[in-house]
């Protein structure tokens, strides 16, 4: 089973940066579009973005366009959020996933633990 492991979550000031990795072990992640999620305390979990198979397909959330980039690099089979410009309102748990989708639904097989990330003074 494909196992998903973030990192690179922390606490930032805001209009900070910070950058999320996605990887996974045993298997690649050639054959998954892969997306990002995050969850706030008392929100429901909501896509932030998404990478199609071959990397030429992205997507993101109105509230992240501009500030955040997905990126993927087959030869270390990891995926990347660079998230530029924090805002307070960005602070959540962020989650990867995997389909073969690359879509801003939920509609995902497999799920990563999650890294918290903290934006704040």
């Amino acid at each position: 089973q494909l196992q998903l492991v973030e990192s690179g979550g922390g606490l930032v000031q805001p209009g900070g940066s910070l950058r999320l990795s996605c990887a996974a072990s045993r298997f690649t992640l050639d054959y998954y579009a892969i997306g990002w999620f995050r969850q706030a305390p008392g929100k429901e979990r909501e896509g932030v973005s998404c990478i199609s198979r071959s990397g030429s397909v992205t997507n993101y959330a109105d509230s992240v366009k501009g500030r955040f980039t997905i990126s993927r690099d087959k030869a270390k089979n990891t995926v990347y959020l660079q998230m530029n410009s924090l805002k307070p309102e960005d602070s959540a748990v962020y989650y990867c996933a995997a389909s073969m989708l690359c879509t801003l639904t939920r509609d995902y097989d497999y799920w990563g633990q999650g890294t918290q990330v903290t934006v704040s003074l």
